[in-house]
């Protein structure tokens, strides 16, 4: 038998703590001194007390652990449940994080605010492309909606192309649409208006006709389709991807979740300078090392003169 200061130290909680236990039929002593009311406990209740602190954490209050305990949950089934809330603290863990990124992008925001240099800023044409890319939907054009998106599409397009050994040929591209109306529609204009938030994200690697040509994929001539994805049978599209006529454009570096400050320097010195957007930005991903400090991405916002 241990004493309760004892068994507390092994099952690393507090003897303030196994009283309460006690107190509300939880956790009771093996035995209790009837002359000194000290406590003793056996090695064996440790098992209950390790069920009761992991029901604990997973967000059941004690009259709730009293009740499942009562039913004599089985250990996988604990594991399961343990696994659930473990899956559940991590996602809180990553949403903090990206909160905090975007905490920090606003700050960033403010205080570069009125510091862009006109310099910074270059109009130019854009050559059109041919890209291997994924798409998928992400909840708004936010880079808080964004990253959880595009990560993953980049990570598994990488992954594809190396499988169908098609070596790409420049850097990443990403682009971006509103998603389509139900029945048809367009949806909005390009770069959005009042309405719906989602738009599509769409994951390229500028790559060559010989590449697919030697990979074997089966999409035959893919210029006479300019900006219409098509499959490829490799699980990856290819789109012949038109230039932009004007493109306001300046180079961002560090990672993407810290995109607003350059995006809205950008937004002002088009407003200034007597242009307006014409569509959702591009981004050229021009060097992404491991860490996302030194990565360099030139931003490419398509405009007309206002």
């Amino acid at each position: 038998m241990f004493t309760i200061g004892d068994f507390a130290q092994y099952g690393r909680v507090s003897a303030r703590m196994l009283r309460h236990y006690d107190a509300i039929g939880l956790l009771r002593p093996a035995r209790t001194d009837p002359v000194s009311g000290y406590r003793f406990y056996e090695a064996a209740q440790l098992a209950r007390l390790n069920r009761i602190i992991a029901l604990k954490d997973l967000g059941f209050s004690l009259q709730q652990v009293g009740a499942i305990l009562a039913e004599e949950v089985s250990v996988p089934e604990l594991r399961g449940m343990l696994r659930l809330r473990q899956a559940e603290l991590e996602a809180q863990r990553t949403a903090a994080g990206a909160r905090l990124a975007q905490v920090e992008a606003r700050l960033r925001t403010i205080e570069s605010e009125g510091r862009m240099s006109a310099d910074d800023v270059v109009v130019k044409r854009t050559g059109t492309v041919l890209l291997a890319e994924l798409s998928g939907t992400a909840a708004s054009y936010g880079p808080e909606d964004i990253g959880p998106v595009i990560t993953p599409l980049y990570a598994e397009l990488c992954r594809l192309l190396e499988t169908a050994g098609v070596t790409p040929a420049g850097p990443g591209l990403a682009y971006y649409e509103d998603v389509p109306e139900p029945g048809g529609g367009s949806g909005r204009p390009a770069g959005g208006s009042d309405g719906e938030d989602a738009v599509i994200v769409h994951a390229g690697m500028v790559i060559t006709e010989e590449a697919l040509a030697k990979a074997g994929a089966a999409v035959g001539d893919t210029s006479g389709r300019p900006g219409t994805p098509t499959a490829t049978g490799l699980g990856f599209d290819v789109v012949t991807l038109p230039g932009l006529d004007g493109a306001a454009t300046v180079v961002h570096r560090g990672p993407m979740s810290r995109i607003l400050p350059t995006a809205q320097n950008l937004a002002h010195w088009i407003d200034a300078n007597g242009y307006r957007s014409a569509g959702y930005a591009r981004e050229l991903y021009l060097e992404c090392p491991p860490d996302q400090e030194k990565w360099v991405t030139e931003i490419q916002e398509p405009v007309v003169r206002a």
